[in-house]
């Protein structure tokens, strides 16, 4: 996809940011069914709740453009899960992948790169939009 204006680019973090939504659903509903201890389990499910609410409004703004809502994988998404995919399989003992599944619940929970970005694309796009 070329970029070629502040609206491109915007809808391009987006594409990326639902992405990462997607994923991460995805993998805290593994996450959540490999967990032992009840309070992380249920932790688990609920940010994964409030992950898929997150993705349906990235979605809205996306079909509210007419952008593509697939046109990004965002990669470095795919490299947290397999290495939460790895660890998952190398911890032995409920305690122990449960310890696990908390280290590697803070990477995947924390996305503040693509929303720090979008954060400051919007008001330029906004500025822009604006001028006369």
């Amino acid at each position: 996809m070329r970029i070629d204006s502040f609206e491109d680019m915007y809808l391009a973090e987006l594409q990326e940011l639902l992405s990462v939504e997607v994923q991460l659903a995805d993998m805290l509903l593994r996450m959540a069914g490999a967990a032992t201890h009840p309070s992380l389990k249920r932790a688990l499910i609920h940010h994964r709740a409030e992950t898929e609410t997150q993705a349906l409004r990235v979605i809205t703004v996306l079909k509210k453009h007419g952008a593509d809502e697939i046109a990004h994988i965002d990669q470095a998404m795919q490299a947290l899960i397999a290495e939460t995919m790895k660890m998952m399989l190398m911890l032995k003992g409920d305690e122990l992948r449960d310890a696990g599944l908390l280290a590697s619940a803070s990477p995947l929970g924390v996305r503040p790169t693509r929303r720090s970005r979008l954060q400051s694309i919007t008001p330029l796009r906004q500025s822009k939009n604006s001028s006369p």
